[in-house]
């Protein structure tokens, strides 16, 4: 089919895919500490739904797909899904986003899957530090899923990301470069954006990925910038003078990149949302359990890609929050 563009020349690539809205943390900057009132089963797509939405898209210029949550690996037989993405001709990056407690018992299954690159988020290395923060006490377990990947070397690269706020981020802004480089892991901080459920969100609140920069530069010199010569690539990319080691800074408030977006994400529950900060949404939910055929399908994510949002807006005034928050739209 013909390649996905938005009205402003935008060729969109990438998907997101949210399998569940549900996660066993409570993130600070992501939800209550009560939680939130998940889906009911019946709103949540099938894997047979999730799969035909995705070889409609990847027919369509598709080429990257990251499976998110909530924390996907709490939805039941997930490698089953990575196996069957795996197999779409046309996809060239198979990913997953995890807070990683579930490693442990799942690294082996996902790699065997198909699964090729991860990201697992983890904001501090300190246990006091990491229960505030996600509200459970499960950093050892988390430490733990990180090692068991080492024993899959197809899942490449390892990526640790962590949301950078200002009087929490600082101090184990190094700490996290030394652990990066001793394991060989990608480490990226991105920037504290408005998503969390609690709407207390300032914007004194976000370390920049500039400030985050000077404090490694203080202690390693200047870091060497990487190219990938893909303009919609999210995050600034360096190694160092040694070259051992890569950082990234995912700045989206302080230097957007929505120029050059290619992404799209679909909820657990079936919308299709052009946008992080979206405040609409189409619904491909009843189109797929409708009488339609994948003609009306593509049509449908067609149009709804078309009028992407130009930018988020964020520290503008006319800047309005996400109808939903990040575990409810899927990080």
């Amino acid at each position: 089919m013909e390649s996905l563009v938005d009205s402003y020349g935008r060729r969109i690539k990438s998907m997101r895919i949210s399998v569940t809205d549900k996660c066993n943390f409570r993130c600070t900057y992501c939800m209550p500490a009560e939680g939130l009132p998940w889906l009911k089963k019946a709103e949540i797509l099938s894997y047979e739904e999730f799969m035909r939405i995705s070889r409609v898209a990847v027919s369509m210029g598709i080429e990257q797909i990251r499976l998110t949550g909530g924390e996907p690996l709490v939805r039941r037989d997930l490698p089953e899904l990575v196996h069957q993405l795996h197999e779409l001709e046309g996809l060239r990056s198979l990913s997953l986003t995890t807070n990683g407690i579930l490693l442990p018992q799942q690294a082996k299954a996902l790699a065997e899957a198909g699964l090729t690159r991860i990201n697992v988020s983890l904001d501090t290395l300190l246990h006091e530090k990491f229960t505030q923060v996600t509200r459970r006490d499960q950093l050892d377990r988390v430490l733990e899923g990180l090692d068991a990947l080492a024993a899959y070397p197809s899942i490449h690269p390892i990526k640790i990301n962590a949301v950078a706020m200002r009087n929490f981020s600082e101090a184990e802004v190094l700490d996290f470069v030394r652990f990066a480089r001793d394991k060989a892991y990608v480490m990226r901080w991105i920037e504290f954006m408005p998503l969390d459920a609690d709407q207390i969100w300032r914007k004194e609140d976000i370390l920049t990925g500039g400030e985050i920069k000077a404090i490694i530069e203080a202690a390693y010199g200047p870091l060497v910038p990487i190219t990938s010569g893909d303009p919609s690539e999210t995050a600034r990319r360096y190694t160092f003078s040694d070259n051992i080691g890569e950082v990234g800074f995912i700045n989206p408030v302080s230097e957007p990149f929505c120029a050059q977006c290619d992404r799209i994400r679909i909820t657990a529950d079936g919308q299709l949302r052009t946008c992080l900060f979206a405040t609409e949404e189409t619904d491909l939910r009843s189109v797929v359990r409708s009488d339609a055929d994948d003609v009306e399908l593509a049509r449908v994510i067609r149009q709804a890609v078309w009028h992407k949002e130009l930018k988020h807006y964020i520290g503008d005034k006319r800047f309005k929050r996400a109808n939903r928050s990040m575990s409810m739209i899927g990080g």
